[in-house]
């Protein structure tokens, strides 16, 4: 099995060296097949698998009962499935933008994905999506436009219909050759000469992605522990990010210029930023490099302002985007502040 697996290697490796008339998979497999009956060696073929034979699926309504109950029970398999599937098809895509330098269309490829599977179901169907080793070894071979997909499909359809004997016959050291090749091609090895050079939070996600995606064999949960940690590194250096620059006018009045966003994870360093029992009795925070993102956002401009009402002392909120003055006009019972309206000039044309 050594000795074949790295025959096809070799073959892969060499073929382009020699032509690129015949894909160097192809070929790979061809070769190893001839040596192996050729010698009459004694190994594991794709019949030893699986059966590959087969006919045109029947069309067929599904018999289930249309109930909470059964989406109770099909929902969360089907999260599973369409988070993996879309997931591994949108690596797909990325990966042939990469390699053929364009532009593909994630949205399109999602929805396309969606209803061959609404439809795959009506036909005793499995779910399924774009593969990487599958798109990797046709790109390999030439192919480029959507075409070769069309090609694709239809030489699998051809093989499952009549082809399925000879296909039984190949031998799994030559498909295995073939996958550690693309294995070997689709890793992204300039990643082990920046590891040392990449931010550690990034570092961490990666290893426990892959840890937990080869341990429970669940890329959907390995995914969604991916995404968690990834917004929250996001949300605590996003919370660091904020500061405030402050000056007091010649009126007698303070500014405090904030620059960052203010949300959940920076609302206690934006009100480290004040210091009510030194400040003069108007105020105002300008919002100009800033926005108020979210509820909790909200609530410490209503803390802050009531701290200085206590004092006499008045806010003023200066220039804040338009979905930022809608969040507070929606909060208008949690927050009394008085927004500042910036100046409208009007231009008076002939």
């Amino acid at each position: 099995m050594i000795g074949l697996v790295s025959l096809t290697i070799a073959v892969v490796l060499l073929t382009p060296r020699i032509t690129k008339v015949v894909p160097a998979s192809l070929m790979a497999i061809l070769v190893v097949f001839a040596v192996v009956v050729g010698f009459g060696i004694q190994t594991r073929t794709v019949a030893d698998i699986a059966s590959v034979s087969g006919g045109f699926p029947p069309f067929h309504i599904p018999n289930i009962p249309l109930s909470f109950e059964t989406l109770k029970v099909i929902f969360p398999y089907a999260l599973i499935m369409s988070t993996v599937g879309l997931t591994e098809g949108l690596l797909t895509l990325n990966l042939v933008d990469e390699i053929t330098a364009t532009k593909g269309n994630g949205n399109r490829e999602s929805l396309a994905q969606g209803f061959a599977n609404l439809l795959n179901g009506f036909f005793f169907g499995m779910g399924g999506c774009p593969m990487i080793a599958h798109t990797l070894v046709n790109i390999s071979a030439g192919s480029r436009a959507r075409l070769s997909g069309i090609v694709s499909s239809l030489t699998i359809l051809t093989i499952i219909l009549f082809g399925a004997p000879i296909i039984g016959h190949l031998p799994m050291a030559a498909l295995t050759g073939v996958m550690i090749m693309v294995a070997i091609g689709t890793f992204e090895w300039a990643s082990f000469r920046i590891i040392n050079k990449m931010p550690k939070p990034d570092i961490f996600i990666g290893i426990l992605v892959a840890a937990v995606t080869i341990f429970f064999h669940n890329l959907a949960l390995a995914v969604l522990i991916g995404v968690i940690i990834s917004a929250l590194v996001f949300a605590w250096e996003s919370a660091k990010r904020i500061r405030a620059r402050k000056y007091t006018d010649a009126n007698g009045v303070k500014h405090y210029e904030i620059f960052g966003p203010l949300f959940f994870g920076s609302t206690t360093a934006f009100t480290d930023k004040f210091d009510i029992a030194n400040d003069p009795e108007e105020v105002i925070i300008d919002f100009k490099e800033s926005r108020i993102n979210d509820m909790s956002a909200i609530e410490v401009v209503n803390k802050l302002t009531e701290r200085y009402l206590k004092v006499n002392k008045k806010v003023h909120l200066r220039h804040l985007s338009s979905d930022c003055r809608q969040l507070l006009q929606n909060a208008d019972k949690v927050i009394d502040v008085n927004i500042m309206e910036d100046p409208t000039y009007k231009v008076e044309v002939d």
